[in-house]
């Protein structure tokens, strides 16, 4: 199993965020994460990444307990996210962006990196030819030297999710990837992830477009107010009357 959480608990003061919330994500599928807003979704994703530490519960990733880990060490073995706003360098061009984002996987010391070593050399020569093939990949190599305010919102997704990938995630977490595209948009995101699993990467989630999540969903798994109140294939989700009372079945 890549991810095991186990009786999640978050509180901020004396308000719940999450309420004992379990759940399992298997290696090579993709979990989807659904729930209203102020369900507790990004709270859940900063939990499991390391931004928030829960109040109780155990995290597991690739069968070791990560619970209260940093987020760099936690990237450093394998998890990599998004979030739900886009988080770019504003300074540094797309590819600069994602060359930056290998630090997790270069190995030369500060000292190298100052003095401009040989172990540093390569390590930069690496990164750089990472990241142009990670921006070849997702479809922007040719605005590789545009700032990310120079980018279509479109491309400025496509461009976190190289960034993301630039790290080797072995689970990678997307927090509404879609959210603000057009449709055409994210039909193309959804084929790139789409692919990202044919290649053996396992994905959790957060979306609010229903198509998309019924569409590449192997498992749901829906909060409300906290807490998990359904579980299952997106079929079974779909049908679920408490799903359908909490979110389906209203206007949001």
């Amino acid at each position: 199993m890549m991810l095991v959480v186990q009786d999640i608990t978050k509180y901020f003061g004396g308000l719940s965020a999450l309420d004992g919330v379990s759940f399992e994500v298997p290696q090579g599928t993709i979990t989807s994460l659904i729930g209203p807003n102020g369900a507790g979704k990004t709270t859940l994703f900063n939990t499991i990444s390391g931004l928030l530490r829960p109040t109780s519960g155990i995290i597991i990733f690739k069968g070791i307990a990560i619970t209260g880990w940093s987020p760099y060490r936690i990237a450093r073995i394998g998890m990599g996210r998004t979030f739900q706003n886009v988080q770019l360098f504003v300074n540094l061009n797309a590819l600069e962006n994602v060359m930056a984002a290998r630090f997790c996987r270069t190995h030369s010391s500060f000292l190298e990196s100052l003095l401009f070593l040989p172990r540093d050399r390569g390590d930069r020569r690496q990164s750089r030819e990472a990241a142009e093939a990670l921006l070849e990949w997702v479809g922007i190599a040719e605005r590789r030297f545009l700032l990310p305010r120079e980018l279509p919102y479109g491309d400025q997704r496509r461009l976190e999710m190289a960034r993301t990938l630039a790290m080797e995630p072995e689970l990678l977490m997307l927090d509404e990837p879609t959210a603000g595209m057009s449709h055409l948009e994210a039909q193309g995101l959804m084929e790139l992830i789409g692919r990202l699993k044919e290649q053996g990467t396992t994905i959790l989630l957060i979306e609010h477009n229903m198509n998309v999540v019924m569409s590449i969903s192997d498992k749901v798994v829906v909060l409300n107010f906290g807490e998990k109140i359904a579980e299952g294939s997106a079929a079974e989700v779909q049908a679920n009357p408490a799903v359908i009372e909490a979110y389906l079945g209203v206007e949001t």
